[in-house]
């Protein structure tokens, strides 16, 4: 994790309380990581490459990365929709043809308002949106920093910005030059992302690890 700033790291980490909750939850957790069986990560090789080396150099053979996962359940094939779906608690709206007929006929160059949550960034990446970025705590300012600095995907939006300037930002993620760039570079990401998790992507050989390594081993 290069060119991190202070204010990039996660706010409970920031902390100066020494009676923070979250921050005692944190380390509990990080204690308790040496014993675990696996380390399961919601992510994907060419996206967190580094990060990932890193951990797997502290917890060899522990780590298996299988995103996004959006991507792997798509794959299934239900035999019976209904049962198929509720087995693995994968709950979808009835899609609507008409809408999505209409949609289809339209260019893509839509723009993705995100607090920064995990799982709003690799659905974005994961479908080659580009993001306005407006964290607030956690781990949502750290996303921020690799989706604006390191992917390349995103742009950042102060705390104390105004109406006006949310529009602007808007009209220049959809239309401007650099909203084009980022919507290029998210591109780039959701390919690498289809990579992952297709025959031989380093997604599904994870997830063919864990079931072997650990699963049926048990």
């Amino acid at each position: 994790m290069t060119n991190m700033r202070l204010k990039d790291l996660p706010s409970f980490i920031r902390t100066t309380d020494p009676n923070e909750p979250i921050f005692h939850n944190l380390m509990e957790g990080a204690e308790a990581v040496p014993k675990a069986s696996a380390l399961l990560l919601h992510t994907y090789q060419a996206l967190e490459s580094p990060v990932l080396a890193a951990i797997n150099s502290m917890y060899p053979n522990r780590v298996y990365s299988v995103g996004p996962m959006q991507l792997l359940l798509n794959q299934i094939q239900p035999t019976h929709p209904a049962t198929a779906l509720d087995s693995i608690g994968y709950s979808l709206w009835s899609e609507e043809a008409e809408c999505l007929r209409w949609l289809d006929t339209k260019a893509t160059n839509s723009g993705f308002i995100t607090h920064c949550g995990w799982g709003s960034m690799i659905e974005s990446l994961t479908a080659g949106v580009p993001v306005l970025c407006w964290p607030f705590f956690s781990d949502q300012v750290t996303n921020c920093r690799f989706a604006c600095v390191e992917w390349e995907v995103g742009i950042e939006i102060e705390q104390d910005v105004k109406r006006e300037m949310v529009e602007e930002m808007v009209r220049e993620l959809i239309n401007g030059e650099k909203g084009a760039r980022l919507r290029k570079k998210a591109g780039d990401w959701a390919k690498l992302a289809r990579e992952a998790t297709g025959p031989g992507g380093s997604s599904t050989v994870g997830l063919d690890r864990l079931v072997n390594e650990v699963l049926l081993r048990k």
